[in-house]
């Protein structure tokens, strides 16, 4: 395994780890609930939208140019967040680089 991959793996698992004992305290609503009580809360959701729509937006353009489907990506980043694109970097490491086009 690839020093990259290994270190994309322990990152997954660490985060699951956290994300675990984090639903285990609160549960999932419980997590979600504090960015709706301040502005500051809402701040840091509307941080984390926008990072999720640019991740999907990027693992979308890369799959396509990679031949593979990005879609089970994207839905685990609805609904589990930062897990869709941490498992799609690792997955991406298994498949060709993108051809390269020149410029026009």
């Amino acid at each position: 395994m690839p020093v990259r991959s290994f270190l994309l793996a322990v990152v997954i698992v660490a985060f699951a780890a956290l994300s675990t004992m984090a639903l285990l305290d609160v549960g999932y609503l419980g997590i979600i609930r504090p960015h709706f009580q301040s502005w500051g809360g809402a701040q840091v959701f509307a941080d984390l939208v926008i990072l999720a729509v640019l991740a999907c937006r990027w693992m979308h353009q890369d799959a396509q140019a990679r031949g593979i489907s990005a879609w089970p990506f994207i839905l685990i980043t609805v609904f589990f967040g930062s897990f869709g694109p941490l498992l799609y970097l690792l997955l991406r490491a298994r498949h060709a680089a993108p051809r390269q086009t020149a410029l026009a």
